[in-house]
């Protein structure tokens, strides 16, 4: 099984502790040493005030902060978790991945979404009520830039008529990841990337996050039928990943995990159909996350690969 580790790149009150270019690298190099394939950050440029006051956070720019986690490691993944194409111009985000790609060695996991904060977009410029067209069309626009030929593609509100970027990534194609519960959202896995990043979410909230809930591992199966089946409708044949999170461990509870309950409960991931999972430590300082890290690589990732 594929393990993403979250690191905590969101906790801006801790200060130099868990937000500096000494405790990216250092938490990067102990998420390498533990055995996961992956760290992950999110992307929040701008948020909105009322959703900061109501549980939300800042966090790093993604492309910076994995940038520290590449120059700590040699063979940890680089992953998004999530990253908003509509917030930016679909070019100016292709140059930012690729260059990370390029420096990395090959190392990006380019997982997006299509965004749910309204006031974010606002403060933008971004069109709110056109995120999921504005995003399938990025994906199309960021992959015919990583071709490093020359590019002719009309957007919204931007053009290419005849445009090359350099360099190419190293990866042919980079790795997109889609989140999203939505059947749309689904749908683009299967026309536009290569992986699926689904959360559990309770249905309560679903207006909130902007995506139908998945309380459960049947509600997940049902959605991996639906993956299936369009797949099938269209003729994809190559694999799909299909990273969640595992039940029972929570970034919020401010306790460690039980190692054998989170062992059943990704093989029945596994026998669902799952291939990774993103993990978020309820770690507060520094010295938990490497310890909590730590502690997973021994109990968690042996028993699983």
């Amino acid at each position: 099984m594929f393990f993403s580790l979250g690191l905590p790149t969101h906790l801006v009150d801790a200060g130099t502790d868990l937000v500096s270019a000494e405790a990216v690298m250092e938490m990067a190099r102990a998420a390498e040493a533990a055995g996961f394939d992956a760290a992950f950050v999110t992307d929040h440029p701008f948020p909105g005030d009322a959703w900061l006051a109501h549980g939300g956070h800042h966090t790093l720019d993604p492309m910076v902060a994995l940038s520290f986690a590449a120059a700590a490691t040699s063979t940890l993944r680089l992953h998004t978790n999530l990253f908003v194409p509509a917030y930016r111009n679909p070019f100016v985000c292709a140059k930012m991945v690729s260059s990370l790609d390029a420096l990395s060695g090959g190392r990006v996991i380019l997982g997006v979404g299509a965004g749910y904060l309204e006031p974010e977009f606002t403060a933008l410029g971004a069109d709110f009520a056109a995120r999921n067209d504005r995003l399938d069309e990025a994906l199309r626009a960021m992959r015919a830039a990583w071709s490093g030929e020359s590019v002719v593609f009309e957007g919204s509100g931007y053009a290419a008529a005849g445009n090359t970027m350099l360099p190419r990534p190293v990866q042919r194609p980079i790795p997109v990841w889609v989140g999203g519960n939505s059947k749309r959202a689904i749908r683009r896995v299967v026309d536009l990337g290569d992986g699926w990043l689904p959360m559990p979410a309770p249905a309560k909230a679903s207006k909130s996050l902007r995506t139908p809930g998945i309380e459960s591992l049947a509600d997940l199966s049902a959605r991996l039928d639906y993956l299936r089946e369009y797949a099938e409708s269209v003729g994809r044949t190559d694999p799909v990943d299909v990273t969640f999170m595992p039940r029972g461990l929570s970034m919020f509870s401010g306790a460690g995990f039980d190692a054998d309950a989170l062992l059943a409960d990704l093989a029945e991931q596994a026998a669902a159909g799952v291939t990774g999972v993103t993990i978020a430590l309820p770690a507060r300082t520094r010295s938990e996350f490497l310890e909590q890290a730590a502690a997973f690589g021994e109990q968690i990732v042996p028993h699983t690969k």
